[in-house]
């Protein structure tokens, strides 16, 4: 592992604009944000206010959510791409959010779709 990689319980362990920071960076990196499925499709997550998706950066970050309740999840890969062009669409048309990077103990940012959009197309300053 590089200096700049952290290790997730190190991930974990960051406040949830952290974690939002941290999945941007990984998702515009590897073109790919995760989400757990199982035999009845994505999980979903309930907020005193809104119903979620969750999204992670990584493989592993999504498998740590899979135990108890979500033991028989599985990671779900999406290409960034069809995340845009199909996913975004979809949860904004069904009025759903998403979880960014949820830990054990704290759901993370809860944001509507076009956010998290808007942070993975956003040009790069220099």
């Amino acid at each position: 592992m590089s200096k700049t990689q952290k290790s997730l319980s190190e991930l974990s362990a960051m406040t949830p604009e952290a974690r939002y920071d941290h999945l941007v960076a990984a998702v515009k990196a590897e073109e790919e944000i995760w989400t757990l499925q199982d035999t009845d499709g994505c999980v979903m997550l309930t907020t005193e206010e809104e119903d979620c998706i969750p999204m992670w950066p990584s493989e592993d970050a999504a498998a740590a959510w899979a135990v108890d309740d979500w033991q028989d999840c599985e990671p779900l890969s999406i290409p960034l791409k069809d995340w845009l062009s199909r996913w975004v669409p979809g949860m904004e048309d069904d009025e759903l959010f998403v979880a960014v990077f949820p830990v054990e103990g704290d759901l993370g940012v809860v944001i509507p779709p076009h956010e998290l959009e808007s942070r993975l197309v956003a040009q790069k300053r220099h």
